[in-house]
């Protein structure tokens, strides 16, 4: 009972997504414009860098408050330990699907990058402080975020099973393949160089 709990938190969570929001304040279908995904990066391109870190700010916080509510739930009802972490890793998993496969969005949302990032905010400061930097570096070093994002999922793997273990890791296994083929779009255009660089992005007002 508790895992569907916790996993329906994560989904309907994953469905408030911050480009649904702006689309409707700005009057522009982010789904059938630019790269048409609905994440921050495509709301950058459209809309300029404004628009790009309000939704991912909205994309962001809505995974780490989903986590955090979980927790006070899991604490609440004295669920600690291992279980708890397996728990969150799965509220987690079900934001990313909401995320990327949102009721709200007739099942087509974004590539839960944004999400990842709140995520880690709430799992474990160390994870993040690490996952974002790894982000950050390979993402300004490249000019590409989906390199980036590729490297933080590595990360991800990684600091799970050292922190966590196999269980958890599992899910970061499954979230990882999930990320890879999300963003398969995105690989072709790089060798092909026609992905959108970040500092065109930013270049936008």
């Amino acid at each position: 009972m508790i895992t569907l709990a916790v996993s329906i938190i994560g989904y309907l969570a994953g469905c408030l997504h911050g480009s649904q929001l702006v689309s409707i304040y700005k009057q522009v279908d982010i789904k059938k414009n630019g790269v048409k995904n609905a994440g921050a990066s495509n709301a950058t391109i459209l809309l300029g860098w404004k628009y790009g870190i309000l939704v991912a700010l909205i994309d962001i916080f809505k995974a780490t408050f989903a986590i955090l509510l979980v927790l006070y739930i899991l604490n609440e009802n004295g669920i600690n330990g291992k279980e708890q972490t397996l728990l969150i890793y799965i509220t987690a998993l079900f934001i990313i699907l909401g995320h990327n496969y949102p009721i709200t969005m007739k099942f087509s949302g974004g590539k839960g990058t944004a999400s990842l990032v709140g995520i880690l905010l709430a799992i474990d400061w160390k994870i993040a402080v690490i996952g974002i930097g790894i982000l950050l570096l390979f993402t300004f070093a490249t000019d590409y975020l989906v390199v980036g994002v590729l490297c933080m999922y590595l990360s991800f793997l990684i600091t799970t099973f050292v922190f966590f273990g196999p269980e958890p890791t599992s899910i970061v296994i499954f979230l990882s393949i999930l990320s890879v083929a999300k963003h398969m779009e995105n690989y072709r255009r790089i060798i092909t160089k026609q992905e959108t660089k970040l500092s065109y992005m930013f270049s936008k007002k």
